[in-house]
């Protein structure tokens, strides 16, 4: 770093993406992108809002609003839409918390809300996830801060049921409660619902995982209007402009074809189960995933050998260095060839390893 960055975040420690490489590359499987390629028409859409880059993208994204609201069956008011559900996070993390109100999350969980909480100098503190790495609903009982719950939970895949989620909405009704429902459409339960009879509730969702536009950058957060324009109050005094005007066709044209997008995920939640019965079958252990992914071990593949082995033939997936789940390995769902191709490398890599 320079002599110039600022000594309040000598001690951040930035979040890591999985890696994006483009050489030796055969498979892919360590950020959970969907397999399969927009619905039909985006990229029509796309092409056709490019005409007018020399626009300004509507700060309000009206037309995308009003879309999205009829598929959620909520109120225009009741959405604020971003640059990925990230943006959002971010903008929770700045409206809900403060020197006296800390931010609250698991210790096994999405990498990027303790990163959140530093950057922006918010106290935080992680609550261990039980030894199975189920979240414990209980612990967040009257926590006194704002509370961050990825359901399904990241890198794990368990998720929370809806009524368990609202227990903890009860149980902290002078806080917001975020939740983060990035792999919702996978096997989880969705609480929007909820929101008209929880002022504390913040649902957030994105389309890069169900609605394949990753690289689109698109989310949304979902709460009662009050919530809502206190986010609004943070993204126009940052980035008004947030979600590009491509990316705005690109969503509405993709909820017009919402029909496939659901098709995809069905595809993959079987994709999913036969993966996860093949391994079993090789002496894997895993949780019990409601996301486009698998959180997987071996005995005979400690710490990072999975990772290595495979990496070596050009199959990418993901790691954790962290004590508690330094064994595991995070595997992305992919199409069935593409995960035939997986088992086929991971069956010699055991038998070599035999």
């Amino acid at each position: 770093m320079s002599r110039f960055f600022s000594e309040k975040y000598l001690d951040l420690e930035p979040y890591t993406p999985g890696e994006q490489p483009r050489d030796t590359l055969k498979l892919k499987l360590n950020t959970n992108e969907s397999p399969y390629p927009p619905a039909p028409g985006v990229t029509e859409a796309v092409a056709e809002a490019s005409r007018k880059l020399n626009l300004y993208s509507d700060p309000e994204c009206r037309e995308l609003r009003k879309a999205l609201a009829e598929n959620l069956n909520i109120h225009e008011e009741e959405l604020i839409m971003a640059n990925g559900s990230d943006d959002v996070l971010n903008f929770a993390f700045q409206a809900f918390c403060d020197d006296h109100i800390p931010a609250v999350f698991p210790d096994i969980t999405y990498g990027f809300y303790p990163v959140f909480a530093q950057v922006n100098r918010i106290p935080y503190r992680e609550i261990p996830l039980r030894d199975d790495l189920t979240l414990d609903p209980k612990a967040y009982d009257h926590a006194a801060a704002t509370i961050f719950i990825a359901n399904p939970n990241a890198p794990t895949g368990i998720a929370l049921g809806r009524k368990q989620i609202e227990e903890i909405v009860k149980h902290n009704p002078y806080n917001v409660v975020v939740v983060d429902e990035a792999y919702v459409d996978f096997g989880g339960e969705s609480c929007i619902p909820l929101i008209r009879e929880h002022d504390n509730l913040l649902v957030i969702r994105t389309f890069s995982k169900s609605r394949s536009l990753a690289g689109g950058r698109l989310g949304f957060g979902a709460g009662q209007e009050e919530l809502i324009r206190d986010l609004n109050s943070i993204r126009y005094s940052t980035n008004p402009y947030n979600v590009n005007s491509m990316t705005a066709a690109a969503g509405k044209a993709c909820l017009k074809q919402d029909a496939y997008n659901l098709e995809n995920c069905r595809r993959i939640m079987e994709t999913r189960e036969e993966t996860a019965d093949r391994l079993r079958a090789m002496g894997f252990e895993m949780t019990e995933s409601s996301a486009n992914f698998l959180f997987v071990r071996h005995e005979k593949l400690p710490d990072d050998t999975l990772y290595q082995r495979l990496r070596k033939r050009g199959i990418l997936i993901r790691r954790f260095g962290r004590e508690r789940i330094r064994d595991y390995s995070r595997i992305t769902i992919g199409t069935p060839e593409q995960m035939r191709q997986l088992l086929q490398a991971i069956q010699t890599i055991l038998e070599e390893k035999a």
